[in-house]
């Protein structure tokens, strides 16, 4: 005799069942994906305080060789102070090139020359990470144009994220004549904060406290305004030359009527600074703007509270 056995059909998933479970995938993936995000957010942000500490060491380093802090911008023109009209314009990060292991790159820089020169491309294009914030979209290349000359370009600079701070004061006032602040009678444009036009500042100098001080701030880029920064120096003629590598706390970090040589980042809720002594804070959007500009100035003689 023969035994039939029935075989038990093989059951699938149910539409309702299959439905059922990418809703549960989605949902799982919209939970983990802002964590993933966070993470990532943290590391560059990390890094970008890292990048900070580096330069502040550099410039710390720079003032122990030359007892002062180097300029905010060399320029003068005919051997007198001349904000915008000489031809060196070297920034305060091409004087502490060879502070951060960049010897041969500082060596290309023919100082005789303006910075856009063609004989200075190598100097002039050359992309340092160290100045680059992770949480900045950017391209690592801008062109600069001729001021007051649209769609003339003057040279092509890498992109920066790190300014120094000139102080309280509004740099376009470096346009000035000479007598009309910030531009002092001989021609130099004099910032409040520790790197300004052929500034020599020393630690000494800072009578506010180097750990109430601010020394460099972030800046962030705008494609779409044209709000580029760079590192080599101020080209002469540039459009918004000065503001390319220095700052002011004119507005809190990441104010929405804040003007292109404010501070700024793309960090959630404010923006990192590196102070007088070397040390990165990261400052609230929401600081009180007295004690904000408070912190730009190296002699003000404010009390300086929490921030």
């Amino acid at each position: 005799m023969f035994s039939s056995t029935k075989k038990s059909a093989a059951r699938g998933f149910t539409l309702i069942e299959l439905l059922v479970v990418i809703a549960i995938i989605a949902i799982l993936i919209a939970l983990l994906l802002p964590a993933v995000q966070q993470a990532r957010e943290a590391a560059r942000r990390t890094q970008c305080r890292n990048n900070l500490k580096q330069l502040g060491l550099a410039l710390h380093n720079y003032h122990d060789v030359h007892r002062s802090f180097p300029s905010g911008w060399i320029c003068v023109d005919g051997g007198q102070h001349s904000a915008h009209d000489g031809l060196i314009g070297a920034g305060w990060g091409a004087m502490i090139l060879p502070y951060m292991d960049q010897s041969p790159l500082s060596e290309t820089f023919n100082s005789n020359l303006a910075i856009h020169d063609p004989a200075n491309i190598v100097f002039h294009t050359s992309i340092l990470t160290a100045w680059q914030c992770p949480s900045d979209p950017k391209p690592n290349i801008w062109e600069i144009e001729e001021e007051g000359s649209p769609g003339t370009i003057l040279a092509s600079l890498p992109t920066a994220n790190y300014v120094g701070s000139f102080g309280t004061e509004d740099l376009h006032g470096c346009e000035n004549p000479p007598g009309t602040a910030p531009v002092s009678g001989n021609g130099q444009c004099v910032g409040n904060g520790i790197l300004y036009h052929n500034s020599r500042v020393r630690m000494r100098d800072v009578t506010d406290g180097t750990t109430n001080t601010f020394l460099l701030g972030e800046r962030r880029t705008d494609v779409d305004l044209g709000w580029f920064s760079t590192w080599p120096g101020m080209v002469a003629e540039g459009e918004e030359a000065f503001q390319r590598i220095l700052g002011a706390a004119d507005h809190v970090p990441n104010d929405p009527a804040a003007h292109f040589d404010d501070f700024s980042s793309h960090h959630e809720g404010g923006t990192q600074f590196c102070l007088g002594d070397g040390s990165v804070r990261f400052v609230s959007e929401n600081i009180d703007h007295g004690l904000y500009q408070a912190l730009a100035t190296i002699q003000g003689g404010e009390v300086i509270g929490e921030f």
